[in-house]
């Protein structure tokens, strides 16, 4: 018994040692590099595994890019190009493209292209398809006030050079609504958009929005057109609103002083009267001083007095004269 358990550790150990040299060493990578036709030392293999580069990535891209027939690529700038946390596989296939299509693109500029975080390999078959990129409803209104509801596609397609610090897909849609909502601003009627949108296309086309960005613009098509609300009609309501709002502030405010100048002309005639009543209590106490003095006599006094009565005789005749004609 003993010696069939010494036997079990014994192959066990085997195994383990057996499948550490093959983790350590893999032959059988380079086999499949050797039989492939790329050049790879078994040393740089285990190298590699030390180096905390897998080697299976590192032979498989030097692989694909040998039968591609680039033989510029090398070893250390796979690895190098991993070590710095990008897609080394990505890279490759995005280079295969690149030279199948005839599309520059040098292997500097495609790890950079991968390391800022851009697809590589997508960007390349956008260079060959283009993409069709469709605007959200955009809402401008023309030179009669009627509102328009348009969409467009945009097909763009990808600048290789552009990529590494160029504008997204974002940018192009602000950059087409906004060349948009100038266009049919511009217009002098809705009909004139709706009977010719391709003109929108032309102008927004002509004022080259691509600039700056990691797209080329192929061309702008007007999907479609709705229209919306009379926004001018509305404008010219809510002036009149306004307008008759400010007008009848200002008439409340004008019959406001009008009540007011009305009350302190009325305030002035009762202290007009005041004073009047003042100086008609004055005359008894003048005519009894008078008296007392002996400026004015008796007969003076009744003298006045007829004067006075005659004089009302008179007033009252003369406010009574044109009715008793009537």
């Amino acid at each position: 018994m003993e010696g069939i358990g010494l036997y079990i550790v014994i192959v066990i150990a085997a195994f383990v040692l057996l499948w550490l040299i093959l983790y350590l060493v893999p032959i059988g990578l380079w086999f499949q590099a050797l039989v492939s036709g790329v050049r790879i030392s078994l040393l740089q293999l285990i190298f590699m595994r030390w180096r905390k580069v897998p080697p299976a990535v590192i032979v498989r891209a030097m692989i694909e890019a040998h039968k591609a027939g680039l033989q510029t690529i090398k070893r250390d700038q796979l690895e190098a190009h991993y070590l710095a946390g990008g897609h080394v596989e990505r890279v490759v296939h995005a280079l295969v493209s690149a030279d199948k299509a005839n599309i520059d693109l040098p292997f500097q500029m495609a790890t950079a292209i991968d390391l800022a975080g851009r697809d590589v390999f997508e960007a390349v078959q956008m260079s060959v398809n283009p993409k069709v990129i469709n605007t959200p409803p955009v809402t401008a209104v023309a030179k009669d006030g009627i509102q328009l509801i348009a969409k467009a596609r945009v097909t763009v397609r990808a600048n290789i050079k552009q990529l590494v610090g160029g504008a997204g897909e974002e940018t192009v849609l602000a950059r087409v609504g906004e060349g948009i909502v100038s266009s049919i601003g511009s217009s002098d009627s809705h009909k004139a958009v709706l009977e010719n949108p391709d003109n929108i296309s032309k102008v927004v086309l002509g004022k080259g929005l691509d600039a700056g960005t990691a797209f080329e613009i192929l061309s702008i098509d007007i999907a479609d057109i709705d229209i919306g609300k009379n926004i001018g009609a509305g404008l010219q309501i809510d002036q009149a609103n306004a307008d008759k709002n400010i007008a009848q502030a200002k008439a409340e405010e004008r019959r406001a002083m009008a009540v007011a100048l009305e009350q302190e002309m009325k305030a002035k005639a009762q202290e007009a009267r005041a004073k009047v009543i003042e100086a008609e209590v004055k005359i008894p106490l003048a005519i009894a001083d008078a008296f007392r003095s002996g400026n004015l006599g008796i007969m003076d006094y009744y003298r006045i007095k007829n004067i006075e009565a005659d004089t009302d005789m008179r007033d009252s005749i003369a406010r009574e004269g044109p009715d008793a004609e009537k």
